[in-house]
């Protein structure tokens, strides 16, 4: 099968780039920046000859006219952008919900028939984030787009690239203390990165995944706390948990929200909009993923202490819109 992959650089988008390779599908890469198009290494096995199973386009998703021809000959759309702050015209209503719409009306245009959508756990159409609003909104679209379409909706996604865990870790190097925004009482349920993408790999041949929205989540149900702590055992590490109110968390957000984009040309490494979901918890329904992909799911703390020990300080990971 031949998959049109958006986000293709991203975290998630490589773990599914070398999943589609590992399945024998052929990839098209939609990318902004020529230096970051994925490389196709691969050969004919036992010759010498190379097989082509990647090939990019150059294209911006918030920009239609660029992504004229990008579905052409493809079977498939695996759907991965997103962000999760705002810089510039990446706004969620522009990420989630415009570009969305743009690789849609191409996919329509060569008549590409089969969709799989990246959400997000707890996008609901009452949702007081805009991130899930938006993330909602694009679902809406996807349903109503006349494709054979899957949706699927991660929780909190960890792996050794991951922006979460690592964020964190790095913290717990250097500083005696780690920061918490209100209680820390908020339920999170996070879900290996190859797992995520076993299951959009896995939906692609998969036709009772079709018309399908479905949560992907891991097997544990931790606090903000708990999360934290498992991060901490991970690195043989022991940090004071600092609580802070989340009235002086807005006013911080609000502050680097502004600070950010104007003087180091950054997305905020926290906003408000990231504040009002992390008052809420963010859980969900594992089984019908885990027995529709054959899942094995290993628990969090087990799982992230592979990485962990042997990680370098690291450095924050930027999100952005490919």
């Amino acid at each position: 099968m031949k998959v049109l992959l958006t986000g293709a650089t991203g975290f998630v988008g490589r773990e599914a780039l070398r999943q589609l390779l590992a399945a024998g599908h052929g990839v098209r890469a939609v990318v902004r920046d020529p230096t970051r198009a994925p490389q196709d290494s691969s050969s004919a096995q036992g010759t010498d000859t190379p097989r082509r199973l990647i090939d990019a386009v150059y294209g911006n998703v918030l920009q239609p006219e660029s992504l004229r021809g990008a579905a052409e000959g493809c079977d498939a759309v695996i759907h991965l952008v997103g962000i999760i702050s705002e810089i510039s015209e990446q706004t969620f209503e522009n990420v989630h919900l415009n570009a969305t719409n743009n690789v849609l009306a191409e996919a329509k245009r060569a008549r590409v028939k089969r969709w799989i959508q990246m959400s997000a756990l707890g996008t609901r159409p009452n949702a007081v984030s805009r991130y899930h609003q938006t993330k909602w909104s694009a679902e809406e679209s996807v349903r109503a787009s006349g494709l054979d379409w899957t949706v699927l909706r991660p929780s909190l996604i960890y792996g050794p690239e991951d922006h979460f865990v690592n964020l964190f870790a790095g913290m717990a190097r250097w500083a005696p203390v780690l920061p918490v925004m209100g209680n820390g009482e908020s339920l999170l349920q996070p879900v290996s990165v190859e797992n995520v993408c076993r299951c959009f790999v896995g939906a692609l041949a998969e036709p009772r995944s079709i018309s399908q929205t479905m949560d992907v989540c891991g097997p544990d149900r931790l606090t903000f706390n708990q999360v934290l702590e498992a991060i901490l055992n991970a690195m043989g590490k022991r940090r004071l948990k600092v609580h802070l109110p989340l009235s002086l968390g807005r006013i911080q957000a609000a502050l680097l929200e502004t600070i950010f984009p104007i003087l180091l040309r950054k997305a905020a490494p926290l906003n408000r909009d990231q504040l009002l979901m992390l008052q809420e918890d963010n859980v969900g329904d594992a089984r019908p993923a885990e027995e529709m992909f054959n899942l094995t799911q290993a628990r969090f703390a087990e799982d992230i202490r592979r990485y962990l020990q042997q990680k370098a300080p690291c450095k924050q990971i930027s999100q952005r819109a490919d």
